[in-house]
């Protein structure tokens, strides 16, 4: 099957066998219920381990090799890998567990389990795991958000059944063709359907105030200028 990147699909290739990722919404569902969703995102977000890898991409433009080593040494093995994993889980339908690997019982005192590695790297894990979440609860679309469209409050969960039932009514899907969209892939098929909207996206709003304010300090400045 060849992954369609463009609205969050994701193929991962280990020897001869090939792992399909899709974060629909029936699959967000699958991470837990719609307030657990959302802590799953905050938790790929805003962990220890996630600001070092933005750090380092930032400044390298990708992982190096020893700062990949480092990370894998369990030093930064936290809820936010359990996270990583469990929300690739839940975008396949295929045992992942060569790639992510497994937790076996410890055979050293005091320990409860062990952890056997996978194919991935815990930096490949998390990375994989924050942009199918995204994909699947944000959307990374390149559309125009208007200002007047934005929630001013903050929501602690995530409902995939409203999108389901809103992407059914607005382009007269089926059920199982709703659950099977991407909230990148939806917000991609509004924007084709209702490509006409009028007003200022945030950024646009804040640009024209902007402006606005610098031309009336403009002309301020000069009639104090022009006086006698």
């Amino acid at each position: 099957m060849v992954p369609i990147k463009e609205i969050g699909e994701c193929l991962v290739t280990s020897g001869e066998h090939d792992y399909f990722f899709r974060p629909s919404f029936t699959n967000m569902m699958r991470i837990g219920e719609p307030q657990e969703i959302v802590r799953a995102f905050a938790d790929l977000h805003d962990d220890e381990l996630t600001q070092l890898i933005k750090r380092a991409t930032a400044a390298y433009g990708f992982i190096p090799i020893w700062l990949a080593k480092h990370m894998r040494s369990g030093m930064y093995e936290k809820k936010s890998l359990m996270t990583a994993i469990n929300v690739l889980e839940a975008c396949s339908d295929q045992d992942i567990t060569e790639l992510v690997g497994d937790f076996l019982p410890a055979k050293t005192q005091g320990k409860t389990f062990k952890r056997r590695l996978g194919k991935l790297s815990d930096v490949e894990i998390l990375i994989i795991a924050r942009s199918l979440i995204t994909h699947g609860i944000i959307g990374k679309a390149k559309v125009r958000q208007l200002q007047r469209n934005e929630s001013e409050t903050a929501t602690n969960q995530f409902s995939a059944f409203e999108y389901i039932s809103a992407a059914r009514n607005h382009f007269g899907m089926s059920r199982d063709e709703a659950q099977q969209l991407t909230m990148t892939e939806f917000l991609l098929m509004l924007n084709a359907k209702y490509p006409e909207q009028k007003g200022y996206t945030r950024e646009e709003y804040d640009g024209a105030a902007d402006d606005y304010f610098a031309r009336k300090a403009k002309r301020i400045a000069n009639a104090k200028q022009q006086k006698p």
